[in-house]
């Protein structure tokens, strides 16, 4: 099975509920990032490494695929 195959194919429930969790966290701290307003450093560097773990979070749960679909695309019998 390959990416493409992998990002068509169904996820499962809990790794869509990560998923959207990790697209709230990248949002949040893009905002915090591209903010008007001067803020502190240390907030800085936790939105940064927040819309990184929040983008991580969302590429893979993205990938992740329900064994029974996987067992299907691969053996071409369901």
């Amino acid at each position: 099975m390959n990416i493409v195959e992998r990002m068509k194919a169904p996820t499962p429930k809990f790794f869509r509920v990560l998923r959207n969790i990790g697209l709230a966290l990248a949002a949040v701290g893009g905002a915090l990032l591209a903010a008007p307003v001067a803020l502190p450093a240390a907030v800085i560097t936790v939105a940064g490494y927040i819309t990184v773990a929040g983008g991580v979070m969302t590429a893979v749960s993205q990938t992740a695929v329900d064994g029974e679909a996987d067992n299907i695309n691969t053996n071409g019998s369901p």
